[in-house]
C-alpha cells in the first residue's frame, strides 16, 4: 500500500497550490479519502474528505470556500486544490485513505508566507 503526496511547496499570501495524492495496493474507488493537516505544536486535524464516489464532500469551517478536494478513481489519485492561501495554512498535508483499514502517506509541506 501507498499514498505519495506531491505539490506542497512556499506560496505567499493569497497564493494557490494543488496537492496531489497517488494511491496504490488497495482498492481505491472503495475508501473514503481525505486531506489531513497538522502544524507545528498541533493537532493534526482534519482539512477535508471525500466519499468513495466522489458525490459527498466536507470541509473544515476554516477552509470552506478556498479548498476543494476531488478524486480520479481512474487515476487513484485525490487531489486538493488549495486558494487565497494564509500563513495559518501552513502545514504539513498528509493524504488518508479510510474504509475497512486506515492508510497514511508520507506528508507534504505547505509553507505559505506574508
Amino acid at each position: 500500500v501507498q499514498l505519495v503526496e506531491s505539490g506542497g511547496g512556499l506560496v505567499q499570501s493569497g497564493g494557490s497550490l494543488r496537492l496531489s495524492c497517488a494511491a496504490s495496493g488497495f482498492t481505491f474507488s472503495s475508501y473514503v479519502m481525505s486531506w489531513y493537516r497538522q502544524a507545528p505544536g498541533k493537532e493534526r486535524e482534519l482539512v477535508a474528505d471525500i466519499s468513495s464516489g466522489g458525490v459527498s464532500k466536507n470541509y473544515a469551517d476554516s477552509v470552506k470556500g478556498r479548498f476543494t478536494i476531488s478524486r480520479d478513481n481512474v487515476k487513484n489519485t485525490v487531489y486538493l486544490q488549495m486558494n487565497s492561501l494564509k500563513p495559518e495554512d501552513t502545514a504539513v498535508y498528509y493524504c488518508n485513505a479510510k474504509w475497512r483499514r486506515s492508510y497514511w502517506g508520507q506528508g507534504t509541506q505547505v509553507t505559505v508566507s506574508s
